[in-house]
C-alpha cells in the first residue's frame, strides 16, 4: 500500500515561527469577528461562517503547535492557496476591494515571511496578487477602482520585500546566536574539564604527600621502637651468655638455648622493620626482581591477616635486571600483596609470578579472593578509593605511581567471585656496554 512519506522535523525556528504566526491568525479572527458582528455589514452569517472556517484551522494550527508539529509544514503553498481563497472569499463577502478585510492580505505575507523561504514567500505574494486581481474583476464595472487595484498590490509587494528583509535579518541574528551560544557550551564544557583535571591533579598530590609524610612518621616510629626494644634485648642477650659461661645443666642450657634463638628472631624482626622504614633512597641501580619480592614477602609475613593463608612467589631463575629505585618496587609489590590478603578468605592463595618476554619484564600477583565490583574498577586507582572498613585509599594509587615512574603499567584483571590478578609491566634494563678496544682491533685471549 502506498503511504505518503513524513517530511523532514521541524526546527527551532519553524516552530517559533509558527508560535507567531498563530498568534497573528487569533489577533485577526478577534479583529474580524468584531467587525462581522458589529461593524456595519447588514448580514453577519455569510461572513461569520467564512471566518468559522478559519477558525477551525487556526484552532488545528495552535494544537499542532503546542505539540511541536507545524500544520501542512510539508506543503506550504498549499497553506498559501487557502489564506488566499480565504481573503478573497471574505472581500468579496464584505463588498470588494475597498472591504477592511483586505489587510488579510498583508498578515498573511507577514506570516509566509516569518515562516517560508523567500521563495515560497514570493510564490504566496503571487497567489495573493491573482486573488486581489480576481477579485476586481469578479467586481461590477462601476464598482472598480484601477487606482485602488494598484496601490493594493503595490502595498502587496512593499510588505513582501519587507517581510522578507525582516526574516532574513532574524534568521541571520539567530544564527550568529546560536554559534556563538555553541561555542559558549563548548567552551563551558573545555573549562569543566580542565577544572576537574585540576581537581585531580591536586587530589593526587595531596594524596602523595600525606603517603609521604605516614611513611617519614612509620620510620620516625620504627626507629624509636627498635632503640627502645634493642636495649634491653641487648641486657637479656648478655645475661643469657653470662648464664651459659657458668655451666649450667643440661635442661637449663636447652632452656637458654630456646631463649638466644627467640632473641635472635626478634632482632631479625627490628632489623627488617627499621631497613623498610628508612628514608627512601631515589638513586636507581640495576636491581634483581627475586630479591625485591623476597624483601618484600619478608615484611608481609609479619601481617595479621597472612595466617591461614598461602603466600607463595614462583620466580624463575636468571631473570634480567631492573633499573629503578630498590625502596619504591619493595613498595609496589608490598602494597599488592597486602591487598592480595585482604581479599582472600581463610585458606586462600596468593600468587607471585614473572617472567620476561619482548624486551619487558611482566609480574602478576594474583589471587583467589572475593574480586573487584566491576562498578569500583573505573576508580580503582584513585587516591582515597577503598572498599576497606579502616583503609586509606592510598596503596594502588601510589602503586600506579611508583610503576608509571619506572616506565612500566599495571592493570588489573578480576571477576567477582573467581579472583583478582594485577599485571605489571617493566621494561628491561638495558645490557652492559662491553669494554672498549685499545687496541683498535677485536679482544684476543694472549696465547
Amino acid at each position: 500500500m502506498f503511504r505518503l512519506k513524513p517530511g523532514p522535523a521541524p526546527t527551532r525556528w519553524d516552530l517559533d515561527a509558527e508560535a507567531v504566526a498563530v498568534k497573528i491568525r487569533w489577533f485577526g479572527l478577534v479583529v474580524g469577528y468584531l467587525y462581522a458582528n458589529f461593524g456595519p455589514a447588514a448580514d453577519p452569517t455569510p461572513l461569520n461562517v467564512i471566518l468559522a472556517l478559519g477558525f477551525a484551522f487556526t484552532a488545528l494550527d495552535t494544537y499542532l503547535s503546542w505539540r511541536g508539529r507545524v500544520v501542512l509544514g510539508a506543503f506550504p503553498l498549499v497553506v498559501s492557496c487557502m489564506e488566499a481563497l480565504f481573503i478573497g472569499l471574505l472581500c468579496y463577502t464584505d463588498g470588494g476591494l475597498e472591504s477592511p478585510f483586505r489587510y488579510y492580505y498583508i498578515l498573511s505575507l507577514v506570516c509566509a515571511g516569518i515562516r517560508y523561504s523567500p521563495a515560497v514567500t514570493g510564490v504566496t505574494f503571487g497567489l495573493d496578487c491573482l486573488s486581489y486581481v480576481v477579485l476586481f474583476l469578479t467586481l461590477p464595472a462601476d464598482r472598480r477602482g484601477g487606482a485602488s487595484l494598484v496601490l493594493g498590490l503595490i502595498v502587496l509587494g512593499w510588505v513582501t520585500w519587507a517581510a522578507v528583509a525582516l526574516a532574513r535579518l532574524l534568521r541571520r541574528v539567530g544564527d550568529q546566536l546560536s554559534g556563538l551560544n555553541h561555542q559558549l557550551r563548548e567552551n563551558q564544557a573545555l573549562l569543566e574539564e580542565r577544572m576537574a583535571e585540576r581537581t585531580r591533579e591536586l587530589q593526587e598530590s595531596q594524596a602523595q604527600v600525606l603517603h609521604q609524610e605516614k611513611m617519614a612518621a612509620f620510620g620516625l616510629l620504627a626507629a624509636g621502637i627498635a632503640h627502645e626494644v634493642g636495649n634491653p634485648l641487648t641486657s637479656i642477650s648478655t645475661l643469657v651468655q653470662m648464664l651459659e659461661r657458668r655451666d649450667p645443666d643440661d635442661y637449663t642450657r636447652e632452656r637458654l638455648g630456646l631463649v638466644t634463638t627467640q632473641l635472635t628472631r626478634i632482632q631479625a624482626i627490628l632489623r627488617e622493620l627499621v631497613t623498610f622504614s628508612r628514608p627512601a633512597s631515589d638513586t636507581r641501580v640495576r636491581v634483581c626482581l627475586k630479591t625485591i619480592i623476597d624483601e618484600a614477602l619478608g615484611i608481609a609475613k609479619y601481617y595479621k591477616g597472612v595466617k591461614g593463608r598461602e603466600v607463595r612467589a614462583d620466580i624463575p631463575a636468571g631473570l634480567p635486571p631492573l633499573v629503578g629505585v630498590r625502596d619504591q618496587l619493595v613498595q609496589v609489590f608490598f602494597n599488592l600483596v597486602l591487598n592480595a590478603i585482604d581479599a582472600t578468605g581463610k585458606g586462600g592463595k596468593v600468587v607471585i609470578s614473572a617472567r620476561a618476554t619482548g624486551g619487558t619484564l611482566v609480574a602478576t600477583v594474583a589471587d583467589d579472593g572475593h574480586g573487584i565490583d566491576p562498578k569500583h574498577r573505573e576508580r580503582l586507582f584513585r587516591p582515597y578509593f577503598t572498599t576497606k572498613r579502616h583503609g586509606t585509599g592510598l596503596g594502588l594509587f601510589v602503586t600506579q605511581k611508583l610503576v608509571h615512574a619506572h616506565g612500566g603499567t599495571v592493570g588489573c584483571e578480576s571477576h567477582p567471585g573467581e579472583g583478582t590478578t594485577f599485571r605489571l609491566v617493566f621494561p628491561l634494563a638495558p645490557p652492559p656496554a662491553a669494554p672498549a678496544d685499545l687496541t683498535g682491533g677485536s679482544l684476543s685471549h694472549a696465547t
